[in-house]
């Protein structure tokens, strides 16, 4: 199928469409828009034989916001009803992950911002800041001895956090702890000793 141009004003929205997009992440899709219109043309709104909307609701309306009075479209005529509704769900669906590392060594945040993605907020700290290790430690908690401390940060979605937190309560039931620092040192330590016993 090729994408053809026609007029936003032939263009009709899908009501049933259950994904929206609000307030500063559809100022940045506008954005997206005005500053990179040819993405248009590789990545179409999908429309039905009625030139309702399949995919690309979102984009349709960024695209109204912007003031363009012609868009790309590519006519989906020959699905039934119930591939209709499925199509809809599947193009809003993420089924991936970014790979945070590679996004921080190949592009710059201000520009994945720019673009409309959600950056964790740990992109404003300044990683090569040194940090003077005076040796002395605050324990709020009665009975911890003072020690070097290193910490480690998890940074979850919404659908691992909660994969994230099943294993949590499964492994400290297994390990028997009582907190997620030992849980995941004696996972981690039977994960080693398993893989690289003699």
């Amino acid at each position: 199928m090729k994408p053809n141009k026609i007029k936003i004003s032939k263009i009709k929205t899908n009501n049933n469409n259950p994904r929206v997009i609000k307030d500063y992440k559809f100022k940045k899709l506008v954005k997206s828009i005005q500053n990179f219109p040819e993405m248009l043309e590789l990545r179409p709104i999908v429309v039905d034989e009625k030139n309702i909307i399949l995919g690309g609701n979102m984009r349709y309306k960024a695209c109204v916001e912007a003031g363009l009075k012609e868009i790309y479209v590519i006519q989906a005529d020959s699905l039934t009803e119930e591939q209709k509704k499925e199509f809809i769900i599947k193009d809003n669906s993420s089924f991936g992950e970014w790979d945070w590392d590679i996004l921080a060594n190949e592009w710059e945040i201000t520009d994945l911002k720019d673009w409309g993605l959600d950056v964790p907020k740990w992109e404003d700290v300044d990683f090569n800041t040194e940090i003077e290790d005076t040796g002395e430690y605050d324990y709020p908690i009665d009975g911890v001895e003072q020690s070097h401390v290193k910490m480690v940060q998890l940074y979850l979605n919404t659908e691992t956090e909660l994969q994230f937190r099943k294993w949590e309560e499964y492994l400290k039931q297994i390990f028997k702890t009582d907190n997620l620092t030992d849980t995941i040192y004696k996972a981690i330590e039977k994960m080693y000793k398993d893989e690289f016993k003699n």
